[in-house]
């Protein structure tokens, strides 16, 4: 281990010298006159930017991973170093990401900055409250919560909502489970209607979904107008727009549709914007960004939450169908130790050799490359290194990947940020240039939603047969009533497994996937099954990140990872 290993990330970020933000701007050919600065090392980029020809030409990366493990395998890590490393061999190269959620960071799973000596920096302005873009879609959710309760309460333009099926709920951008179940307007008439409801985490609201979706703030507004409400007395659907609702919540979100622009530690462009999960939405930054780091240069390399399964499939289906966007090429990032994990060895001893754990682990692998060559993209796949990595180890990784015919490289980002990412990012281009066509639907949205989701269970999780309980056909009732069958499907699912059984690891085989419920985001335009036991408020750790962290008197933070 060298002497760069035993530093923290946060120490890392703390003693790099970064560009100013002007400078980085520059270094894409924007002028000082168009960016709104956020102090010296952050900046909003206005939309005019966006240069449709140009994002005709460039070339978008997606990186996604195996099926992720608590060990973590370094996507974002990986992500920011194929960037470098791609800069480094002369290929113009902007990492575009999403914004990290406050609720993991003062939880259990950290920051999503990168790691190491593959960050995007400021980390802790990254990592904390940013440019204030959570807060402003945290603000307009909740003010389309306090005009649905306002309405049904008055009796002036009052639209007969019943509150038994209003379903949207208030968000918070932190970890709490004790907001996840509550009973509003308690205190008599003062209080308003009293009701059940409850909390989601802002990265799980609808309105982090749409303005990843949305193309432009007309756009925006029209998807938060088609915000599903909930029904009046007589059966009616009613939607955001029917309240008036979408001028006003456009308003609070004027700065936040705006992408940020800040850099790596080797003081490349980074755009970070958006953070909608990837177990129970699209999982992956907005098309403005996306579409705004392929205007300023010759390659995008962004990524997708969690395993290929849930975050690739999403981003294809959903981003890149709405937006007409298309990869040229995907890298999907492994470990040893994840693999030696879904192999069968306990946590605690992942950094121990265990060539038998890590050939049955494979199995993990070989599944997510199988998909991946179902999308019709070259792939590559990349093996996040680690110092307690044997060669013996690599090898195995390496020479089944030659044995299934795709393309592998070893990462050493964390270590050695862009130059140990150099022959990652070689491969990756040889793979770029060998791409001559585009992604291939898992389904056709002409479909049914029914038909969407057997398709997906089916094809990319393996699943041998689907039950739909009671509530769930209920639900496809619904959705064929207001007119949303020819939508995609957006399913939340467990990060842990193919399955909706977290403990299911490796490439479970001949299960059932339960569907127990359908949400509808008609705004977003796609619908949710709900499988397994998903939340979309998450809980605190027994330990959480937050009380090992501090600030002193002259400003420096510790404990933030």
């Amino acid at each position: 281990m060298t002497s760069k290993q035993y530093q923290s990330d946060l120490q890392i970020a703390q003693a790099a010298k970064l560009k100013h933000i002007k400078d980085i701007a520059q270094s894409v050919n924007i002028s000082d006159s168009d960016i709104e600065m956020y102090g010296n090392y952050k900046a909003k980029l206005p939309l005019e930017l966006i240069n449709e020809d140009k994002v005709a030409e460039s070339n978008m990366v997606l990186v996604t991973a195996m099926t992720p493990t608590p060990a973590g395998e370094g996507k974002t890590t990986t992500s920011i170093g194929l960037s470098e490393g791609l800069n480094k061999i002369g290929k113009k190269t902007t990492v575009v990401l999403r914004e990290p959620s406050l609720g993991p960071v003062f939880g259990m799973k950290g920051g999503a900055a990168g790691g190491g000596y593959s960050q995007v920096v400021p980390m802790e302005d990254i990592n904390l409250h940013f440019t204030g873009d959570f807060a402003a879609i945290e603000k307009a959710n909740n003010l389309l919560a306090a005009l649905i309760d306002n309405n049904i309460q008055s009796k002036e333009d009052n639209l007969g909502i019943d509150p038994r099926t209003v379903e949207w709920k208030r968000v918070m951008d932190m970890n709490d489970r004790s907001l996840r179940e509550i009973v509003s307007g308690m205190g008599g008439k003062p209080g308003g209607m009293m009701r059940e409801t409850g909390f989601n985490i802002t990265a799980a609201s609808e309105i982090m979904a749409i303005l990843c979706l949305a193309k432009d703030m007309d756009d925006l507004k029209e998807k938060m107008g088609n915000i599903y409400v909930g029904d009046t007395y007589d059966g009616k659907a009613v939607f955001a727009k029917d309240l008036n609702a979408q001028g006003a919540m456009a308003v609070l979100l004027k700065d936040a549709i705006k992408p940020n622009l800040v850099q790596t530690l080797e003081g490349n462009p980074a755009i970070i914007h958006g953070g909608p999960f990837a177990n129970i939405a699209q999982g992956t930054n907005s098309v403005i960004a996306t579409k705004m780091g392929m205007s300023l240069s010759d390659y995008v390399v962004t990524e997708a939450g969690f395993g290929a399964d849930l975050g690739a499939e999403k981003f294809l289906d959903i981003k890149c169908g709405y937006s007409g966007l298309s990869p040229k090429a995907i890298v999907l990032v492994a470990t040893v130790r994840a693999l030696k994990y879904h192999g069968g060895q306990a946590l605690e001893d992942l950094k121990k050799p265990n060539t038998v754990a890590l050939v049955k682990g494979l199995e993990n692998l070989e599944k997510h490359i199988e998909n991946i060559k179902t999308f019709g993209l070259p792939g590559v796949v990349s093996i996040n290194k680690f110092v307690s990595d044997t060669d013996e180890e690599i090898d195995i990784i390496v020479n089944r990947c030659k044995e299934l015919g795709v393309k592998v490289a070893l990462c050493e980002g964390w270590e050695k940020g862009g130059d140990g990412c150099t022959d990652l990012a070689k491969e990756v281009v040889k793979a770029v240039e060998s791409c001559t066509t585009r992604y291939k639907p898992v389904y056709e949205w002409e479909l049914s939603v029914k038909e969407k989701i057997e398709r997906i269970a089916r094809k990319i999780y393996g699943a041998k047969d689907i039950e739909f309980l009671p509530k769930a056909k209920q639900n496809l009732k619904k959705i064929e009533r207001i007119g949303l069958n020819d939508k995609p499907v957006c399913i939340a699912k467990t990060q842990y497994s193919f399955s909706d059984d977290p403990k299911a690891l490796g490439k479970p085989e001949k299960f059932t996937l339960t569907v127990r419920e359908i949400e509808i985001a008609s705004g977003a335009g796609f619908c949710i099954p709900i499988t397994g036991n998903m939340l979309r408020m998450p809980g605190l750790p027994a330990k959480p990140a937050a009380v090992g962290m501090d600030i002193d008197n002259k400003g420096k933070i510790t404990g933030l990872s």
